[in-house]
């Protein structure tokens, strides 16, 4: 009888090592608010005059809507007109050319998508084999991942001034 009760907790226990999880097991541990499905807005104001109001637009952009993009842009000094596709500033324009240089695909996303995902399906081919719960997302991508402290110590000897770094810890 005991055998039959350890041998039913073993099963379990790899079975359920079994399940997959994909390569990123997002859950959370805490019983409140999921934080992402609050939508911040912008504060409702009162129009100048009611009678010039838009006509409204189903389906359109709402003035208390944010806009995160153009939020950021402005944040870090940019101008939302370039952003537009108005024209490239003369500063960053030898950059532009540069990265041209080769050519621009306009389906890049899509290309790099596809071999992403024939990448992780290499690389995570074992995955759903599990004991315990892992990040299984850094382990497919362990070989693509830098170490910051490797790298410093290579651009120093290579006499490179690293102007900041996090001190290793052992």
């Amino acid at each position: 009888m005991a055998v039959n009760r350890i041998f039913i907790l073993v099963a379990s226990i790899v079975i359920a090592g079994c399940s997959n999880q994909g390569l990123r097991d997002l859950r959370s541990n805490s019983d409140g608010p999921d934080e992402f499905m609050v939508l911040p807005v912008l504060p409702l104001s009162e129009p100048q005059n009611y009678k010039d109001l838009p006509v409204p637009t189903p389906g359109g952009r709402n003035l208390t809507d944010l806009q995160p993009k153009n939020n950021a842009i402005i944040a870090l000094g940019g101008n939302l007109d370039l952003d537009r596709g108005v024209g490239i500033p003369l500063s960053d324009e030898a950059l532009v050319t540069y990265a041209n240089r080769g050519g621009v695909l306009a389906n890049i996303r899509e290309i790099i998508f596809q071999e992403d995902e024939a990448f992780r399906k290499r690389r995570g081919r074992f995955s759903q084999f599990q004991l315990f719960r892992v990040n299984r997302y850094d382990q497919v991508y362990a070989i693509q991942k830098l170490d910051p402290f490797v790298e410093k110590r290579k651009f120093r000897r290579a006499g490179i001034t690293v102007p900041s770094a996090p001190p290793e810890v052992n």
